[in-house]
């Protein structure tokens, strides 16, 4: 039997022997029952909330083609901590006829996909109350929540104990220079997007330690990002403004903003690094530059962005970076749009690019053997889902003949003048299923 071993670690205070240890463990299971390794699939440093993973994505897709005959984990939340992908993930392993064994449970079957994703996504749950309860306290105490600021530094020391003391900060006096003059740059009347390329061109680095851009300065007033908007500048810091939740559809992690009386305020005035007529001033022209283009619910603003069919594909040959419509007809370099760090202002028409594309794939892609290639798999693919339907169907065809066995048989014992009470209200959850 070919065995393929999947291996992954997430945590911080972990490392790559954490992956060494599951493999051996695993490569002593496959030794002792006299099995083949076929393949090593592993995740380093990876989340196991998130199927996004190179690793696991080639093991399901070399499960689907037949490469190996059984998957072993050290524990079933090693291949995921999601109840919704391991039960997908059993299901098309049990359709490849693929056998899925882990270290901690044994074989794995309905009920351990049942029980174990339940305790999975319980343990998820309760670790980021916990996690969540402790940042609080923290932020309560004056103390920093997470994250690092642009114009602080985190103070990193230990408290009697030898454990490290989180959530300390200290003014870094050459950010909060930046930090002024961006202030006033914006004040005296320049534009977000000029001060990030007059801060490019210095060579002067921004928050992330890349360039600055216009989003860098002005970020979102009611989301509180951006240098013009940070409330921490003026001794208050606010946490708990957004909620981060991760999309079911695409994976990716999207903020909501949370409502005022929700956040949690806390003064620090000894991080104060901007005086109240300089802030007011500030907000006060942002309100007035404001332009009503981009509302704050996202499905209204994604529904009326426009999608084309490069777009996030183009990239500048000159710098690297990201190609972008800087008009409704024209692509540009973006760094050099929005960051003034790129020498390259050509442009090029989106309906030209488009053309030009397609009529390449359409000359070297349209032959006789790609098209072969093409057909086969998409015959292969065809038989797959019917032969996945088929099963589904053929399932429900079996439950619904031992459903209608059971009915029979209450119908019977109620005939012969058993109890009814109970047996009726059997009977009504039977014919509902069916």
């Amino acid at each position: 039997m070919r065995i393929a071993i999947y291996a992954r670690y997430s945590s911080d205070h972990q490392s790559d022997a954490s992956i060494e240890d599951q493999v051996r463990t695993c490569q002593a299971w496959i030794d002792a029952n006299g099995h083949t390794l076929s393949e090593v699939y592993t995740d380093h440093a990876m989340s196991g909330a998130s199927l996004l993973r190179p690793g696991y994505q080639k093991m399901f897709e070399d499960a689907r083609s037949g490469t190996f005959h059984i998957l072993i984990a050290e524990a079933l939340d090693r291949l995921s901590r999601d109840q919704e992908d391991i039960a997908a993930l059993y299901k098309q392993l049990t359709l490849a006829g693929i056998q899925l064994i882990t270290l901690s449970e044994g074989e794995i079957s309905e009920l351990h996909v049942g029980l174990k994703g339940t305790m999975n996504a319980l343990f998820l749950k309760d670790l980021a109350i916990k996690t969540r309860r402790g940042l609080e306290g923290r932020v309560r105490q004056g103390k920093s929540g997470g994250g690092k600021a642009y114009g602080y530094d985190v103070i990193r020391k230990l408290d009697e104990a030898g454990e490290p003391v989180r959530g300390d900060q200290s003014i870094n006096e050459a950010e909060v220079q930046i930090i002024g003059r961006i202030f006033h740059d914006y004040i005296v009347g320049k534009s977000p997007r000029a001060i990030a390329i007059a801060l490019n061109q210095e060579g002067i680095p921004g928050p992330s330690g890349k360039g600055w851009t216009a989003s860098t300065i002005i970020g979102n007033r009611k989301r509180g990002t951006g240098i013009l908007n940070n409330q921490l500048y003026v001794g208050k810091r606010i946490w708990n403004r957004l909620t981060y939740r991760r999309d079911p559809v695409t994976r990716k992690r999207v903020s909501q903003l949370n409502p005022p009386d929700a956040w949690v305020i806390t003064d620090v005035p000894d991080l104060r690094i901007i005086d109240d007529t300089l802030w007011l001033e500030a907000q006060r022209l942002q309100e007035a530059r404001t332009r009503a283009t981009r509302p704050d619910k996202g499905p209204d603003w994604r529904d009326r962005r426009p999608k084309h069919l490069f777009s996030g594909l183009i990239k500048c040959a000159a710098c690297g970076g990201g190609m972008t419509l800087i008009s409704r007809t024209y692509y540009g370099c973006a760094a050099n749009r929005n960051k003034g760090t790129c020498d390259n202002r050509l442009t090029l028409r989106l309906d030209r690019l488009e053309d030009a594309v397609l009529l390449g794939l359409q000359e070297h892609l349209l032959t006789p053997e790609l098209t072969e290639t093409y057909v086969q798999e998409y015959v292969r693919e065809v038989n797959r889902l019917q032969a996945e339907v088929t099963a589904i169907h053929e399932q429900g065809a079996h439950r619904c003949h031992t459903l209608d066995r059971q009915i029979s048989n209450i119908v019977d014992a109620i005939a012969t003048g058993e109890p009814a009470t109970a047996l009726l209200d059997r009977l009504t959850s039977l014919e509902t299923e069916k």
